[in-house]
């Protein structure tokens, strides 16, 4: 037997104590793994309490943008203009649908047309703000609106609602000086950012139109009210299960427009032009009201409240007439003969004696011969412009210079722009000795005595609109003071008060003269006779005729036989009763390719009758009996 022990090994208690010491290792960790869990516990149901329980109301609770119904835009007597009218439509709520082509296929089974724009439905659902409807379509009719609204339940994300759109009930009577309103393009929203200012909310819904042209876009702001919001309360699958009435706000109809402009002036106008180019404004030339003022051809502004197709909108803008220019104050145009009063108060200005008598012999000589309108003789003012003679106020322009002639010219209302809450107008150009400096170089920056025969008689380089013609007819008229346009009558409550007249500053025996050849226009032999006849018993009016000349053809060119630009534009300025002036027109066929009597001034005496018939004061002296003839005894012979 060895001496040597054994070795042995407590395999028991070595494998206990392994065991021990793992246990305690994972109970460690696993307490420390509870202790952090009910530390992230307690901070979520303490701390973070208010923060996710305000989440959680935002998951039950939407708050869905309204557009504020846009301000009516009405005439002078109430007429509405531009107004709302009801449009069922359907859309999508991107952030509640669950499956977006899912819901365009069910939406195409019930409108088979949303299939055909289902690519730009998604792409116009995915630019669009959270929670915001994108319509799938629009103008739904009322079997269409109920077909989807049985269903509406059944598909999350997709609303059936009433909403209102921009209406134009006259079409393209008002479309110019009214104007339209379009949807909100990248261009609207970078113009503001230049300002300093961030695009509001409303920017982006879809719902949402801005004012694009004439008083819908001056006063865009005014017209657009205060957007709201509803709060609805929607289930985890989207659908809307009720409204939180407290936590909605309901939109703020913009503010109402009313313009000093007479519908039945105004739809005349457009009847009267037919297929004609051009523009009429006709104003009260007692306070400066503007009654009329269109432009033709026009267009229906209620194709660009969804969207004018591309193909009619590159009609209008290929088309040479150009519906879409507002010509009434964005076309300018020589004055022609129209002009001749202006020269002729700037003659008397300067001393000049009206009964003095220039005989013309049918052209004025000056390098080469400018023609005259006829042969018409010795001529005084009044006759000069009775008969439009070229001669007599060709020899008056030379005599003078353009200077006087355009000191006359600012003062009557040419080369302004004037307040009237519309763009776009443009200043047109009064030339003279300064101007010619300033924009032309070498020696042609002095004024040719070759250039004032046009100036006399309303060419060269000589541009107006058809507003400023309407100002200046209107302070003639008056006599005594510068009658100043106004087109917008009040805002809201707030009334937009016409400014004081400021003195006109002519001697009104100067004036006087003007008014008497304007008279002898529309008289027996006169260039305005024939077609100016109101046909309301003893009623006339006074006015001008006006050609002008757009180059230098052949007389075959310019008239209404050759080509329609060629053709002279044809001009008439008008006011009345003569007896009691109230009424001030100023007419502009553009390329009417005859005179301004024959084309200009029939437009102009039709939209005279409207708003004289429909003046009680001078209505009561159309319809007025004949006064009796008066009891003369016979004469008895001696």
């Amino acid at each position: 037997m060895s001496d040597r022990s054994p070795i042995q090994f407590n395999e028991v208690n070595e494998r206990q104590g392994s065991f021990l010491r793992r246990t305690f290792l994972l109970g460690g960790v696993a307490l420390t793994g509870l202790g952090v869990l009910g530390a992230r516990l307690a901070h979520l149901q303490i701390i973070d309490q208010r923060r996710y329980a305000s989440a959680a109301v935002a998951n039950r609770f939407n708050d869905r943008l309204q557009v504020a119904p846009r301000g009516l835009i009405t005439d002078r007597n109430g007429v509405m203009i531009a107004g709302n009218r009801p449009s069922f439509s359907v859309s999508v709520v991107r952030d509640v649908t669950q499956d977006l082509d899912a819901t365009l296929d069910l939406i195409a089974r019930l409108l088979p047309e949303t299939a055909e724009r289902r690519r730009r439905i998604i792409r116009e659902v995915n630019a669009a703000p959270r929670f915001v409807p994108v319509p799938v379509k629009t103008d739904l009719t009322w079997e269409e609106f109920a077909r989807v609204s049985l269903f509406v339940n059944e598909l999350p994300g997709v609303l059936a609602t009433m909403d209102e759109v921009r209406f134009y009930p006259f079409g393209g009577s008002f479309a110019h000086t009214v104007g339209y309103v379009a949807k909100v393009s990248d261009r609207d929203v970078e113009a503001v950012r230049e300002e300093g200012e961030e695009p509001p909310a409303i920017f982006y819904h879809p719902g949402f139109r801005i004012g694009r042209q004439g008083v819908e876009r001056s006063l865009d702001k005014e017209l657009r009210g205060r957007p709201g919001y509803q709060r609805v309360e929607v289930d985890a699958e989207g659908r809307v299960r009720g409204e939180d009435a407290d936590g909605s706000r309901a939109a703020t109809p913009g503010a109402e427009v009313v313009l000093t402009l007479d519908a039945d002036a105004q739809n005349r106008a457009l009847e009267v032009f037919e297929e004609e180019s051009g523009a009429v404004v006709a104003m009260d030339c007692r306070t400066g009201d503007i009654l009329c003022m269109a432009s033709a051809p026009s267009f229906d502004p209620n194709l660009f409240v969804s969207g004018v197709p591309s193909v009619i909108y590159r009609a209008w803008a290929d088309y040479e007439r150009n519906p879409l220019l507002d010509k009434a104050v964005g076309g300018t145009y020589a004055p022609g003969s129209t002009f001749k009063p202006v020269v002729g108060m700037a003659n008397m200005l300067r001393g000049g004696d009206p009964n003095r008598i220039i005989v013309c012999n049918g052209g004025y000589y000056l390098g080469r011969r400018f023609a005259c309108t006829g042969r018409h003789g010795p001529q005084d003012m009044r006759n000069a412009i009775k008969n439009s003679c070229n001669v007599y106020f060709m020899t008056l322009a030379v005599e003078m210079g353009p200077d006087p002639i355009a000191e006359v010219a600012r003062n009557m209302g040419f080369g302004q722009i004037f307040e009237i809450g519309l763009g776009g107008q443009r200043r047109g150009l009064v030339p003279d000795r300064a101007w010619k400096r300033e924009n032309f170089q070498g020696e042609n920056q002095r004024w040719f005595a070759g250039e004032s025969p046009s100036y006399g008689i309303g060419q060269g380089y000589l541009e107006v609109n058809a507003l400023q013609l309407a100002v200046y007819v209107s302070r003639l008229a008056n006599g005594r003071q510068k009658v100043m346009p106004r087109l917008v009558k009040s805002v809201g409550e707030a009334e937009r008060a016409q400014s004081a007249f400021e003195p006109l500053g002519y001697d009104f025996d100067k004036v006087r003269v003007l008014q008497e050849g304007m008279e002898m226009v529309t008289d027996a032999g006169g260039t305005g006779f024939r077609n100016s006849q109101l046909g309301l018993g003893n009623m006339r009016l006074a006015g001008k005729t006006g050609t002008a000349q757009v180059r230098n053809y052949t007389t075959a060119s310019r008239g209404r036989g050759g080509n329609w630009a060629d053709r002279d534009h044809n001009l008439f300025i008008a006011y009345g009763p003569i007896d009691d002036p109230r009424y001030a027109i100023s007419v502009i066929v553009q390329h009417g390719g005859r005179s301004g009597g024959a084309i200009a001034a029939p437009k102009a005496r039709e939209i005279m009758r409207t708003l004289i018939l429909k003046d009680p004061e001078l209505l009561a002296r159309v319809n007025a009996p004949p006064a009796p003839e008066p009891d003369i005894a016979p004469e008895v012979t001696p």
